[in-house]
């Protein structure tokens, strides 16, 4: 239920009960000052000679009202105007006053007989006793009044009234100051009943809105329910997710960017420093007029070139570590991208005497990926058959279709190749084949790792085995989207391959 429609029941609630009560103290008030208005006039009355007269004739002494006569033709005439104002305070209209001894009885026969609860009240010393048909200021009501002297055959006096009041003959009702503490009471009561649970709800909800915080978001609140209050703690839990994912993410990136510049910083130096080592060497013989060592200019061309692969690799991995939302979609020739990929790497084959050469098909096989980390996970596989390579060795880049339809993508060389135990731990980072391929300085390990991660990122699968030459055969398999025509008749067999 809605704290809304809650607290509005909660207010009826209370309302209700406190219109009543108001009503009851109102009717009750004019009772009272009923039964004060009667009780005074008998009194009134008896002190200003009537207790005389009645004393003189106890036998016959009432107070009535006049009984209206009626003429010959049924009208009804006037009663006669009074000589003198009447002996004592005027009567309530109607009323009626009769006498009682000490002993509550009547001398005069016409006198009604009182009431059993009235005889009992004056008989346990009350002054003052009421009795109505029913609860209300208009209801017939007799009123016992006891008299100052209590002796005598007019030792008490009762009022009867007939309970027929018109507007202006309505006594004033003083209502009792003292009466606003009941319906505020039953006010401020309800008020904090319904206030108590909601208030005791939000100090719950503040306490582990802080103990929330205090955990870093983590874990999250109890409040459940429908109403404000419990849409109010699902807000904050909501936030508290979304923090905590954006924390996350921060710490991600800030490790990403930590570990980069881990990277960096120790993979650079070493290629950096020798190729310090060759411009030396190189300065050195310039200096002298000396001829310039080729062999030198071939190393520092190889660690330069090693260089750029390694801050590209870094970078790929930043990229790659920070996830999917850094990934670039789009269309994607892998023929074309097979080509700049070896034309990249053609110069430091030559340098090192290693033969590289492609073959891709006539028709160009087309995706949809990460164009520049798709490259660079080609170009990690390639750079490693030409560098663990030997002089006079050759690397082979292969392009073709598959059924399905699908395509592979080899990277085959005739190196030294890599025992079997260690094939299933390239792609793992920071791990690097032994001594046979490792020639120079190395880094962390990342070319392998990159190409896998690429795979997986684009659902391919990264096989890794012995090629038929001796070496290290490096396979892309993936699918190619369905499309109509050529791409979906079948495989194909790639050109010959190209130097």
């Amino acid at each position: 239920m809605k704290l809304r429609m809650r607290l509005a029941l909660m207010t009826v609630a209370v309302a209700v009960p406190v219109a009543l009560c108001m009503g009851w103290i109102h009717v009750a008030s004019q009772v009272r000052a009923l039964e004060s208005a009667l009780s005074e006039y008998a009194l009134a009355h008896m002190l200003s000679g009537g207790r005389e007269r009645c004393e003189a004739s106890p036998e016959n002494w009432s107070i009535e009202p006049p009984r209206p006569r009626t003429g010959t033709g049924g009208d009804r005439e006037p009663p006669p105007r009074p000589r003198g104002p009447p002996p004592g305070p005027r009567p309530p209209p109607g009323s009626r006053l009769y006498a009682y001894d000490a002993q509550l009885a009547a001398r005069n026969p016409s006198a009604p007989a009182l009431e059993p609860s009235l005889v009992k009240a004056m008989q346990q010393g009350e002054g003052l006793a009421s009795r109505a048909s029913a609860f209300g200021v208009d209801e017939p009501r007799e009123v016992l009044v006891r008299m100052p002297w209590g002796t005598g055959p007019c030792a008490f006096a009762l009022v009867q009234w007939p309970g027929r009041f018109n507007t202006e003959e309505r006594p004033a009702v003083p209502f009792p100051h003292e009466y606003w503490l009941i319906p505020t009471g039953i006010a401020l009561a309800g008020v904090l009943f319904a206030l108590g649970p909601v208030v005791r709800r939000l100090r719950q909800l503040t306490g582990e809105v802080r103990t929330f915080v205090r955990s870093a978001y983590q874990g999250s609140l109890t409040q459940t329910g429908n109403d404000e209050i419990s849409e109010l703690a699902r807000a904050f839990d909501e936030a508290g997710r979304e923090v905590r994912a954006q924390m996350e993410l921060k710490e991600k990136r800030e490790q990403t960017l930590r570990s980069f510049l881990e990277n960096t910083t120790h993979d650079v130096m070493i290629p950096l420093t020798v190729l310090q080592g060759h411009l030396a060497e190189l300065q050195q013989h310039a200096a002298k007029g000396t001829p310039v060592d080729a062999a030198a200019v071939a190393a520092a061309s190889q660690e330069a070139h090693y260089m750029a692969a390694l801050i590209h690799n870094l970078g790929a991995a930043a990229r790659l570590e920070a996830g999917e939302p850094s990934v670039q979609r789009g269309p994607v020739n892998l023929n074309a991208l097979v080509e700049r990929c070896v034309g990249r790497h053609r110069p430091i084959a030559r340098q090192q005497g290693v033969q590289l050469d492609y073959a891709v098909p006539e028709l160009p096989v087309s995706l949809s990926g990460d164009d520049t980390l798709i490259e660079q996970a080609v170009s990690n596989v390639i750079y490693n058959a030409v560098r663990y390579n030997a002089r006079g060795g050759h690397v082979a880049v292969v392009l073709d279709r598959q059924p399905g339809p699908a395509f592979r993508l080899r990277v085959l060389d005739d190196g030294p190749g890599i025992p079997e135990g260690e094939l299933s731990r390239l792609v793992e980072r920071r791990v690097r084949g032994d001594a046979a391929r490792t020639r120079g300085p190395g880094g962390h390990g990342l070319g392998l790792n990159i190409a896998w991660k690429v795979a997986v990122l684009h659902g391919w699968s990264l096989q890794l085995g012995r090629s038929e030459y001796g070496g290290l055969q490096v396979d892309f398999l993936g699918e190619l989207p369905a499309s109509p025509g050529p791409d979906t008749e079948g495989p194909q067999v790639p050109g010959a391959l190209r130097a």
